[in-house]
């Protein structure tokens, strides 16, 4: 016999019924995801299955931000509540582990090796959280997003299991694309440098030094002298690009290229890459195909490579 949360509660309350554990809705699961792209991989393996939430929209920044009253209630309500891990939610952490002794509460980069995984430039015990950079790493996530589902709801698990097998299809193609286009950009230009340091993973995997004005989190300060260095750097190795990201302010950016400018040297933003949100709602760019998609396909044209102009599938926003 299943329950609703709802009527679990109200039986409960009327002493009829007594459950330790989680109870779950009769029609389709209900998920709440702290990001963006966590519910992209929960929508694609649950399908209909499931009825996903994110409580962190487009250009929202993962590791500043709070959950609010609606978030408190949307999770303690929910079937399942999935969270990143890796210290991303770094102001929510304390919050999801209380949640996790009383309900279906799950990081969903527990299971990923560690082997895998860029330790923390200033904590032995930390990793860098920025793994949806790269496909081929995001596959592990969908795998523990599909085991998570499927031990919940035993019922589903061949759905969910047939999902994210198509899913991961999907995942593979987007990383021969980006591994395609991004090998077109000449070897002096791969030099990706962006607000802070959440390429790390792409740069590892695709060929790129990565530099970062703020470090891994965003809460890090940029002070002037991590600027005039890099205003030393874009200026002596005569890079012409850098990048603004979606949820990070583009000031330091831009300071970059006016430091540069007053020493003679042109350097333009070479577009905005989504960093730690996808795009808008019911865009391509807003899905985890298209975030990387447009985040590899604007980093090979601003850089000398050659990539199409709408993209793997040409489904990218025009202009962008």
């Amino acid at each position: 016999m299943r329950f609703s949360r709802r009527g679990f509660l109200a039986a409960s309350a009327a002493g009829a019924v007594t459950l330790a554990g989680p109870a779950f809705a009769l029609d389709k699961l209900t998920v709440v995801a702290t990001t963006g792209m966590i519910a992209d991989a929960a929508r694609q393996v649950g399908g209909d299955l499931v009825e996903v939430q994110s409580l962190m929209g487009p250009g929202v920044d993962p590791h500043s931000y709070r959950q609010t009253r609606s978030d408190i209630v949307a999770m303690t309500r929910a079937d399942v509540v999935l969270w990143h891990g890796l210290y991303l939610e770094a102001q929510m952490e304390e919050f999801l582990h209380k949640l996790e002794k009383r309900g279906t509460v799950y990081a969903v980069t527990d299971g990923l090796d560690r082997g895998k995984l860029r330790s923390h430039p200033d904590y032995d015990d930390k990793f860098d959280p920025h793994v949806w950079m790269v496909p081929d790493l995001w596959t592990g996530v969908v795998d523990q997003v599909r085991d998570v589902l499927s031990d919940v709801r035993p019922d589903m698990k061949d759905a969910f299991h047939a999902n994210a097998a198509a899913f991961q299809k999907e995942l593979g193609d987007l990383q021969a694309y980006a591994e395609r286009v991004i090998a077109t950009v000449p070897q002096e230009s791969r030099v990706l440098v962006t607000a802070h340091d959440a390429f790390s993973y792409f740069g590892r995997d695709f060929g790129f030094e990565v530099m970062g004005i703020q470090g891994i989190s965003t809460q890090s300060e940029a002070g002037l002298n991590r600027i005039g260095a890099l205003v030393d750097i874009l200026v002596e190795r005569n890079i012409g690009a850098v990048f603004v990201e979606s949820s990070v302010s583009d000031r330091s950016i831009r300071a970059l290229t006016e430091g540069a400018a007053a020493r003679g040297h042109e350097v333009i933003i070479g577009g905005e890459l989504f960093s730690d949100a996808m795009g808008r709602d019911g865009t391509y760019e807003g899905t985890y195909l298209g975030m990387i998609d447009h985040n590899a396909t604007v980093i090979a044209q601003a850089l000398g490579g050659e990539a199409p102009a709408r993209g793997m599938a040409g489904k990218l926003s025009a202009g962008f």
